[in-house]
């Protein structure tokens, strides 16, 4: 509708009201005993309205202006402007308690807004009532959270001051104070959550905790208390970061999407002992008020079988890493085999977690087993478990293996390429037709287990060294998946420093600290042959060290990783063989930092026992 359709619907509202031009006077105006009823109805209205009406005024260059609040009825609460001014249109009878809808006074910016609920600006002749006539008018309606009008903000002046932007003005005084109604309204419809939650959450055999938006832990049940190994009173009002360092993260996936999101955690911030929590978004219409986390009781305190670890999870932007997540999202509920290759530190079993969690098997087990990681005289029982009496100081009973244990679910093998030779056939045969058979039993079981292996070695390089079959390593890649190293992630990095810093400064309860111009830029341009483990290790180091580094980064030598490819493709023609590369790189950091283990191992992101071990693997001299 334009304005002048606008107007005259005003007018003819107005002569059907049987307003009088010619009057002077509101038809309506409360008595002093009901104005003050009136001011303690609108209580929340006024104080929240009037450090922006105070703003809106102080924007205001010309001084002949005054700015009017009423309520949903029309009837004015508070007139604002100088003294003069006001008491100038105090003679129009405008003033507190007086009504300035249509029905009392005609057509006005006022009324017409709270009658259309739209913005509107009145000048002059416009108005319905002679008196008016000489004024401009810029109006706009307030709203609730439920999207209701409960008042309107008006300005006015002298019709030769009409200008287009004192709408504007107007529009944005009444955003600001519908913005902070909103606020306080979700906050007490949280509130009284929290309150009506509160008589629940002390009846529930789980550990519950009520975060609001801004992390702040509002309750917690005795039970939740118990397993944080704290006390309910010193815990509520706490930041939610000092068991979940990550939660912004956490509420910014939950804001887009409705989930539940599963974590590990400490219990407590100096102890090694784990639980699991998981997450739920709280929600007033569609906005994001707070989070429901609850608790396994002390009982069932961690349970195996669970993945942490969403698409949402990963942090980067790359077009490659894009591309990855893409096609795993295609294959998800494929029941087809998946190889993820990489090098170590890249991220492997997140991705195969994210995988599991975006499938339809994500309600079932994800069964993790690092092959490297087990002796080879336990792996077949690991991978199929035993009937009782198998073994001589076997649990009574027997054991489910893992294989079993992931029925309906998913099957994790890290380090597939560590998996002795002896041991691969047995895994090619539950591949192919479904079915294990437990040691010390001849009775097959069928299992629906979908198989997502991992490698940061070259599996084609190992079937020519005859130490990988080549049967099941097709068997295995019916999917492949390259994972990228973080050096070729453009751009990734710095998402990463960005977060890391904010999660680690979280966990060592510190301030993000300022790093140096010169020092982020070498974590931008270092090679981190280590992945994102070693950045992560790296920027715990800064976080400690409040923007510092207790070592450097070698960024010129990092670069030298392109020579390694060089030197490995003069030696192996077209296959290389990324363990040479390790071995490589390796000794260049043993040899900067003189042999020293723990320097060594912090550069290279692993743990100290890792560096021995690899050093024993690849039989690297260390005097």
């Amino acid at each position: 509708m334009n304005k002048g359709s606008l107007i005259e619907k005003s007018h003819e509202r107005s002569k059907e009201f049987g307003v009088q031009t010619k009057t002077n006077n509101s038809k309506k105006k409360l008595k002093e005993n009901e104005v003050y009823t009136l001011l303690e109805k609108n209580k929340e209205l006024i104080t929240i309205s009037m450090p922006y009406i105070n703003m809106v005024c102080e924007t205001i260059e010309d001084n002949d202006f005054i700015l009017i609040l009423t309520d949903m009825d029309g009837c004015i609460l508070d007139i604002k402007g100088e003294q003069r001014v006001v008491h100038e249109f105090a003679k129009l009878n405008l003033d507190i308690g007086v009504f300035v809808d249509e029905k009392n006074i005609g057509t006005n910016a006022m009324g017409v807004a709270l009658a259309e609920d739209r913005p509107v600006q009145v000048t002059a002749d416009e108005h319905y009532v002679d008196i008016f006539k000489g004024l401009t008018c810029s109006a706009a309606p307030i709203h609730n959270i439920k999207g209701e009008i409960i008042g309107t903000l008006n300005l006015t002046g002298k019709w030769d001051k009409k200008h287009p932007h004192t709408l504007g003005l107007v529009i944005f005084g009444v955003k600001a104070i519908e913005n902070e109604l909103h606020n306080v309204k979700s906050q007490e419809i949280l509130q009284e959550a929290y309150n009506y939650m509160d008589s629940i959450i002390k009846n529930v055999d789980k550990g519950v905790i009520i975060v609001d938006s801004k992390g702040k832990i509002k309750n917690i049940n005795e039970h939740g208390a118990k397993i944080l190994e704290g006390n309910k009173i010193d815990i509520i009002n706490r930041d939610i970061d000092f068991i979940l360092p990550d939660w912004f993260k956490i509420y910014e996936v939950l804001e887009k999407d409705e989930k539940i999101i599963t974590r590990e955690v400490k219990t407590s911030e100096n102890s090694n002992f784990k639980t699991l929590l998981s997450v739920k978004g709280v929600k007033d219409g569609k906005k994001l008020i707070g989070l429901v986390i609850t608790l396994k009781d002390e009982k069932e305190r961690y349970t195996k079988g669970i993945a942490r670890y969403d698409f949402e999870d990963i942090i980067g932007s790359s077009s490659i890493m894009n591309n990855v997540i893409t096609n795993c999202k295609i294959v998800a509920n494929s029941p087809s085999t998946i190889l993820i290759q990489g090098e170590s530190g890249t991220g492997k079993e997140v991705l195969a977690q994210s995988i599991h969690n975006y499938s339809v098997r994500k309600n079932n087990k994800f069964i993790a087993i690092n092959c490297g990681a087990i002796p080879s005289n336990l792996i077949e029982s690991e991978l199929f478990g035993y009937e009782d009496g198998t073994f001589t100081g076997g649990k009574k009973g027997g054991k489910i293996g893992k294989i079993e244990m992931a029925n309906g679910g998913t099957l994790f093998l890290d380090e597939i390429g560590e998996m002795p030779l002896e041991h691969q056939v047995n895994l090619l045969r539950v591949i192919q037709e479904g079915k294990i058979t437990r040691l010390g039993s001849t009775e097959e079981i069928s299992v629906d287990v979908r198989i997502i292996a991992a490698t940061n070695k070259n599996l084609k390089r190992e079937i020519e060294l005859g130490k990988f079959r080549e049967d099941l390593y097709y068997r295995l890649c019916v999917i492949p998946i390259n994972l990228p190293a973080l050096r070729e992630r453009n751009g990734d990095i710095k998402e990463l420093i960005n977060y890391f810093l904010r999660m680690k400064s979280f966990k060592l309860n510190k301030a993000v600290p300022e790093v140096s111009q010169k020092l982020y830029n070498d974590l931008i341009n270092y090679s981190w042959p280590g992945n994102i483990r070693e950045l992560e290790n790296v920027i715990e180091n800064i976080v400690n060290l409040d923007g510092y580094m207790s070592f450097s980064l070698d960024v010129d030598k990092e670069k030298s990783y392109d020579n390694y490819e060089k030197e490995a493709e003069e030696i192996q023609g077209d296959e290389i063989s990324l363990e040479y590369i390790e071995k490589k790189h390796i000794i260049k950091v043993l040899r900067k930092y003189k042999n020293n283990i723990y320097k060594s191992a912090n550069a290279l992101g692993v743990s100290r026992n890792t560096l021995y071990n690899k050093i024993k693997k690849y039989q690297i001299e260390v005097c």
